[in-house]
Parts: C-alpha cells; sequence; structure tokens
C-alpha cells in the first residue's frame, strides 16, 4: 500500500509571543509528510518549489523515508511564502504576507508508480488543483482525505464542492465548518456538509480537541493534550492530519471504528509540533516518543 500527500512547500516567517523567525521551512505537505512518514514507510509526496528552496529539507525527508521525486523545481522562480503573527492567546494570528510564487500555477505531475496510491492526502490548496490530482489518478484509493479553508469558500465555492463529492473526509476548523454549512451548531454543520459528499468529516477545535462524525450520526470527540508550553501552532492542523492518515495506512484501515484511534495518534503528532518553531520538532522525534506520549492521552480520558 502507499500514501500519496500533495500540498505545499514553502517558506514561512514566523512571530508568536515566545519569539519570531526569519524564513524557515513551512507548508501544509512539509508537516504532513513528516507525520504520516511516523507511521507509514511508503509516502510519496508531489509539490511544487523554487529555485530558492532549502533543497536540504528534502534530503531530510528522504531520510524519514519520503519519495520526493514528485516536488517540482521552477528555475528562476521563488517558493511560496506566509507570514503571520500570533496573538497572545496562540489561537489567533494576523497573515502579514503571502505571496504565491510558483504554487500560482501550480500543476500537480503525479510520478509514475504514485498514481494508484491506496491513500491519499490533499493538502490545503485550489480545489482545481484537488480535482486535477483525483482525476489523474489511475484507480479510486481507498481512503482520500483533504483539507481546506475559508480562503477557497470565498472565492471558489463551486469548486470546492466539486471537490467534496469526490472524498472520503474533511478536516476543517470549527469556524470554517460554520462558514461552509451556514450552521452554528457543529453537530448540524457536520450533517450539512457531510451530505456535500464526504462520508467523514473531522472538526478541529485547536487546544479544544477534534470532533469526529460518520453515518448513523456517530460522533467521537478527542481531547488536546494539555501542554506547558506552546511555541508555535503553525502547522499544528497539518501534522494531525499526517499522524491520522499516516496511522491508518500503517493498518490499512478505512473505517469510523479505526479512526477514532487515528484521531488520537493524530492529536498526539501534533501536540509534538507546537513545542517549538516550524519542523523543528517533528524532525527530532520518533514513533517511540509518540508512543510514550500516548500513554498520557490514555490516562486523560480514562475512567
Amino acid at each position: 500500500m502507499s500514501l500519496l500527500i500533495i500540498g505545499s512547500v514553502a517558506f514561512d516567517a514566523i512571530e508568536t509571543p515566545f519569539g519570531q523567525t526569519g524564513k524557515i521551512v513551512g507548508g501544509s505537505a512539509s508537516y504532513i509528510s513528516l507525520a504520516s512518514a511516523l507511521f507509514y514507510p511508503k509516502v510519496g509526496l508531489t509539490a511544487v518549489v523554487g529555485e530558492d528552496f532549502d533543497f536540504d529539507f528534502l534530503e531530510r525527508l528522504k531520510k524519514q523515508g519520503v519519495d520526493t521525486s514528485g516536488v517540482q523545481v521552477k528555475k528562476g522562480e521563488k517558493s511560496f511564502f506566509w507570514s503571520g503573527k500570533y496573538h497572545l492567546d496562540m489561537n489567533s494570528r494576523d497573515t502579514l504576507v503571502t505571496e504565491l510564487n510558483v504554487l500560482g500555477d501550480f500543476d500537480p505531475i503525479i510520478p509514475e508508480g504514485w498514481d494508484s496510491p491506496d491513500y491519499v492526502m490533499l493538502g490545503n490548496l485550489s480545489p482545481q488543483v484537488q480535482i486535477t490530482t483525483l482525476n489523474r489518478l489511475k484507480k479510486r484509493p481507498k481512503l482520500v482525505v483533504m483539507d481546506t479553508m475559508n480562503f477557497w469558500m470565498e472565492i471558489a465555492l463551486p469548486e470546492l464542492k466539486e471537490v467534496l463529492s469526490m472524498v472520503d473526509l474533511l478536516t476543517i476548523n470549527d469556524e470554517e465548518a460554520r462558514q461552509l454549512s451556514g450552521e452554528l451548531s457543529l453537530v448540524k454543520a457536520a450533517r450539512v456538509i457531510r451530505n456535500l459528499g464526504p462520508k467523514y468529516l473531522i472538526i478541529k477545535k485547536g487546544e479544544h480537541g477534534a470532533l469526529l462524525f460518520g453515518p448513523d450520526d456517530q460522533v467521537y470527540f478527542c481531547p488536546a493534550l494539555p501542554l506547558e508550553d506552546v511555541f508555535d501552532p503553525t502547522g499544528a492542523g497539518d501534522t494531525f492530519a499526517g499522524g491520522f492518515l499516516g496511522y491508518m495506512a500503517s493498518t490499512g484501515a478505512t473505517e469510523f471504528a479505526d479512526m477514532r484511534k487515528a484521531l488520537m495518534y493524530g492529536s498526539c503528532t501534533a501536540s509534538f509540533c507546537i513545542e517549538k518553531f516550524g519542523t523543528q520538532r517533528l524532525e527530532e522525534i520518533s514513533r517511540a516518543d509518540i508512543e510514550a506520549r500516548m500513554e498520557k492521552f490514555h490516562n486523560l480520558i480514562a475512567l
């Protein structure tokens, strides 16, 4: 089996109450790939970067077991760049700079050997890129997971609804769920969104955990692990998705019952991500570290 990831590999510049960075590696697919590779050995990445990118990072991905043959390098062009500043509560932020650069006309080219994956993660890209990716696959994957954001709801809603009809699971935050559905109640919002196509829905609530919705009004709640220090929440949602899908791929599962445990693994993996800036913490940890921390999760929810 194989797990294919499509998303952004980029530069970020981050400011939080704990400090700030210059340009560092970011992008949804960077976090998803690192998290997935902690659980599953056959991970492929499709993305695009400019000639200015940190190619040492791609080498580090390879050492983690990620196949980067699907990463396009556009000569003479710049990589996607995002800069943001987090407020004191670390839940809200201001975007300071967004430069699409090579991501503005990204055409996802899936390498030979990766066009029939069993699991697919569509990172937060334009709905049209997500649709193009799925149309280029030779067979229907066992499980297709996608992420999106309010920006695409505002400027590309018809295309977003089209790709929603093609996927199995959508992962978004609570604000985005309310915007997409037009409902204040997350239970009602989940029902509306699932009627658009996804059989399953994950609604992320940051430090307050995540909700998993499935057929027949199935609902499961997974808490977030309380941490003393939160340095940088950037990429936590993508890390969550990578841990979730990496665990699912490692078991070969696709059902709600398996997703409950995968949700815990996703939350556990994300708890490491926020301990340092950027991808640094994810590059330091192992599966053994995650299993050790999972004990804290079990104690958190045990009666």
